[in-house]
C-alpha cells in the first residue's frame, strides 16, 4: 500500500485574502497598503468641473468611490485609509472659506471635531488661471492647510511647470500641494494630469 506523507498545510485569512502555509513557508503576496475600498475622493462643486476632475481621477485609480462632501458620514471618513478631496475656489483673495462650496462650513465647524490624525490624504483643485490668475485654485490651499492641521499625512505635491498663473495659496515654494486642473483653459489636459498624479501617488506609497 503506497504511503502517503501528510503535508500540513492551513490557510490564514486576511482582510484582502489569504495566505498559505506550507512546511513553515507562507506564500502568498502581503497584504496591499491601502485597496481601493478604503480610500475614498470627496469633493463639492458649483459649476460640475470638480466633479468631472473628480471622475477623472476615480476613473485613473481604477474606480474610487465618490462623494460630495456634504454627503459624507463622520463614521467613514474615520474608517478609511486614505483619502482624496478636491475643491473649486470661488472666494478669491479671502483667508478662508475659499471654496464657495460646501466644504467652507465642513472645514471648521466639522473637521476640527473628528480624529483624522496620521489619514493618508491628498488634495486637488479646480480654478481658472486666465481670468483669476492671482488666486489660482486658493481653495485647495486652504484643504491642504486645513488637513495637515488636523494631523494627517500630506501627500501628492506637483509642479508648478505648464500652467499660466500668477500666483496661488495653493503654492508651497516651487510645488504645488496636490493635483491642480484648469476646466476652463486646458480642460485638455486635466484627464491626461489626473492620470499621472495617480501614478505618482501609488510610487508615493498613497495607494
Amino acid at each position: 500500500m503506497m504511503k502517503i506523507s501528510m503535508i500540513c498545510m492551513s490557510m490564514l485569512a486576511t482582510a484582502n485574502g489569504f495566505t498559505l502555509i506550507t512546511n513553515g513557508r507562507s506564500f502568498g503576496a502581503a497584504r496591499a497598503a491601502t485597496s481601493l475600498n478604503d480610500i475614498k475622493i470627496y469633493y463639492s462643486s458649483s459649476t460640475g468641473n470638480t466633479e468631472t476632475v473628480a471622475g477623472y481621477i476615480s476613473e485613473a485609480a481604477g474606480g474610487l468611490a465618490m462623494d460630495d462632501i456634504s454627503d459624507a458620514k463622520e463614521t467613514e471618513l474615520i474608517e478609511n485609509d486614505a483619502m482624496i478631496v478636491g475643491a473649486p475656489t470661488w472666494h478669491t483673495g479671502e483667508d478662508e472659506q475659499r471654496s464657495g462650496t460646501s466644504w467652507d462650513e465642513w472645514l471648521y465647524d466639522i473637521l476640527p471635531n473628528i480624529d483624522l490624525k496620521d489619514k493618508k490624504v491628498a488634495v486637488f483643485g479646480v480654478g481658472d488661471q486666465e481670468s483669476y490668475g492671482d488666486y489660482f485654485c486658493d481653495a485647495a490651499g486652504e484643504l491642504y492647510d486645513c488637513f495637515t492641521a488636523a494631523g494627517c499625512k500630506m501627500y501628492g505635491m506637483t509642479s508648478t511647470e505648464g500652467y499660466d498663473h500668477s500666483d496661488s495659496k495653493a503654492q508651497r515654494g516651487d510645488k504645488f500641494c496636490g493635483l491642480l486642473c484648469d476646466e476652463d483653459n486646458q480642460y485638455d489636459l486635466s484627464q491626461q494630469r489626473a492620470g499621472a498624479w495617480i501614478e505618482q501617488l501609488k510610487a508615493e506609497g498613497f495607494f
